[in-house]
């Protein structure tokens, strides 16, 4: 064990907090680890690099048509940029006529984005489900109001034919068809904006004549807000947010610069997490990234585990919600825990706390297969800084630790009731929300401190660089009648735990209420291996009905309740959702993120046969 922490010390800056107590009660945070006065102008400072350093080094890779992996060097990046940075640069493009991209992670998605940040022109790239599991594209119209694009890019466009269509009355862009859409009538081919590529040199010339007039103000990208809380706001990302952001991790995570990582990721580049995080990482250090085609879904789930037996990451970066799929699948195919492990340095997950018992299983399964644990880390931030706020470069005590903040990054702790408020100010930190001023005002204190809604805790006063603790959002928790506050991020942590392997998530209801429950999305297939007896084709609402299955959620309950802790941290009740969380409906985002209050809004009858007076066979009492 010792041997390990060694490892893990070796690749991280040593965290040191400094801390500044205000007669107020509130308190700044600061990295003791500075952050340079100058660094990169703009992101593409990093493909100039590394295609003049490591121009056949891989970059991107992506699967084609016959399964083959298809890869793109950083000297043939550069090329292709250049080409479509060309015909971009015809298409009177700005910050008010953007590109706009509709399609799923690909390389022709990365070579658009980044020919667009070449020239000085942002992009936006739109979830998918705003355009394939939508009825009325209301999210996607709005989305396009607001954009008012000059380029929409779709791959295939037969598959985005509905939203292309019902956007068209919104912008006067022309669409751009990637290289899988065949023949398109109305839209430019893909194969045509590139078809500069490698003709005469004033191409180029007016490419790096565009490209030396951005500043570190410059506008590089849109993202819409993943729409977790509150309506989907169009956040402005500045090359300095972005560049700020990865010389400050490469800071705290100096292995980086030792060896370039190589990464197998699905993560979606329409939210910071997979974009600004784990993309530019890879094009910050010359790495390489695989672009993994499956998702944490079932139908999905395959692809990725065939993805990460043919290519081992040296990083793995995802969501609890994937690592509930995937460790199922580690514990059962040696194969693929070989593959995955084999050359992992760590595992980091963000966007909600990892339940502490799949932390537990991956350092065990790493354990088993290389005869270490290996290294778990989180993170923390938003869209709205870049999004790195906070990292753990260190060996955290335990699941749910975000770290400490970043170089150049400032948290203020204010208390409100009985949790800490985080705010934060700093160069990753967004100037404002796109045509939004008003929006924009209310979204700062007075001292220009980010009012980002969540609450933290410290791991250990006396010692800020153990960390911080996320303790949810502020607006997430509730008062029981009794007066008592229920903390739900904690909570749902300590019910999905409790309830393993049943609970992939957790809703907890209560608002109003003299008790707490639960609304609980199950793991299906893992419910299913609880009832070897039923069929294997089983209805999911048989195999949530099955005996064994609520008497693992009421041993759950249980335990809960023998825990301690009164009202505000046992559930009295629970009900198992035959139905997933819908991402049309916001319940869920793409990255997995459950809403609490666009479920408890939507499910209002479920939380009333929660709380009957004779509640039916699928509620749980304990």
């Amino acid at each position: 064990m010792s041997t390990a922490i060694n490892e893990t010390e070796a690749m991280f800056a040593r965290p040191v907090v400094n801390v500044e107590e205000r007669p107020d009660g509130s308190r700044i945070l600061r990295s003791g680890i500075p952050l340079p006065q100058t660094y990169a102008r703009c992101v593409g400072e990093w493909l100039e690099h590394w295609a003049r350093e490591a121009p056949e080094r891989v970059f991107l890779a992506e699967r084609n048509a016959a399964g083959e992996w298809d890869r793109v060097s950083y000297g043939e990046a550069r090329r292709r940029v250049v080409a479509i940075a060309t015909w971009l640069l015809g298409q009177n493009l700005s910050a008010e006529r953007p590109v706009v991209i509709l399609s799923d992670n690909s390389i022709e998605h990365a070579l658009l984005m980044y020919a667009a940040m070449h020239v000085g022109v942002p992009s936006c790239a739109i979830s998918t489900g705003n355009s394939l599991m939508s009825k009325d594209f209301a999210k996607l119209k709005g989305n396009i109001e607001l954009m008012r694009p000059g380029v929409v890019y779709a791959d295939d466009v037969a598959r985005f034919g509905a939203a292309i269509e019902a956007i068209r009355p919104l912008h006067d862009g022309v669409v751009v068809a990637g290289r899988r859409s065949g023949q398109a009538p109305g839209c430019v081919g893909f194969a045509d904006i590139e078809a500069s590529d490698g003709e005469a040199s004033s191409d180029e010339a007016a490419v790096m004549r565009a490209f030396d007039r951005i500043t570190p103000d410059t506008t590089a990208k849109f993202l819409f807000t993943s729409g977790s809380v509150g309506t989907p706001k169009a956040v402005i990302n500045t090359q300095r947010m972005l560049c700020a952001s990865q010389l400050a991790k490469e800071l705290v995570w100096p292995f980086l610069k030792d060896e370039p990582p190589v990464l197998v990721d699905w993560l979606p580049w329409s939210h910071t997490f997979g974009s600004n995080h784990n993309l530019n990482m890879v094009l910050r250090c010359g790495g390489s990234l695989y672009i993994d085609d499956g998702k944490p879904v079932p139908a999905l789930l395959g692809k990725t585990l065939r993805n990460l037996k043919d290519v081992s990451p040296t990083i793995y970066f995802s969501v609890p919600r994937a690592y509930d799929m995937l460790v199922p699948e580690l514990r059962r195919d040696a194969e693929l825990r070989e593959a995955f492990f084999g050359r992992l340095k760590l595992i980091f997950y963000a966007g909600a706390a990892l339940p502490q018992h799949l932390w537990a299983e991956l350092e065990n399964l790493s354990e088993e297969s290389t005869g270490r644990r290996v290294t778990m880390v989180s993170s923390w931030g938003s869209t709205e800084t870049a999004p790195l706020a906070t990292d753990c470069h260190f060996q955290a005590v335990r699941s749910g630790v975000i770290g400490v903040p970043v170089p150049g990054v400032e948290l203020k702790l204010v208390p409100s009731a009985d949790k800490l408020e985080v705010r934060v100010r700093g160069p990753n930190v967004f100037p404002g929300y796109w045509k939004q001023p008003e929006l924009t005002a209310k979204s700062f204190d007075e001292e220009g401190f980010y009012l980002i809604g969540d609450a933290v805790e410290f791991v250990d006063p006396a010692q800020p660089e153990q960390g911080l603790l996320f303790d949810g959002r502020v607006g997430e928790d509730f008062k029981l009648l009794t007066g008592t506050w229920v903390h739900v991020g904690s909570l749902r942590v300590k019910g999905i735990d409790a309830l393993k392997p049943v609970a992939q998530d957790i809703v907890v209801t209560g608002h109003d209420r003299d008790e707490i429950g639960f609304l609980v999305f199950p793991n299906v297939s893992e419910c299913r291996s609880l009832c070897p007896g039923l069929p294997a084709d089983a209805p999911v609402e048989q195999v949530l009905t099955n005996p064994a299955v609520l008497a693992r959620v009421r041993l759950g309950m249980t335990a809960l309740a023998q825990g301690g802790g009164g009202s505000s941290t046992v559930p009295t009740r629970a009900l198992l959702m035959a139905e997933p969380p819908s991402v049309e409906a916001g319940e869920i985002t793409d990255k997995g993120y459950i809403n609490q209050r666009a479920v408890l809004a939507r499910r209002k009858d479920l939380v009333a046969a929660l709380y009957a007076e004779m509640p039916d066979k699928t509620v749980v009492t304990a």
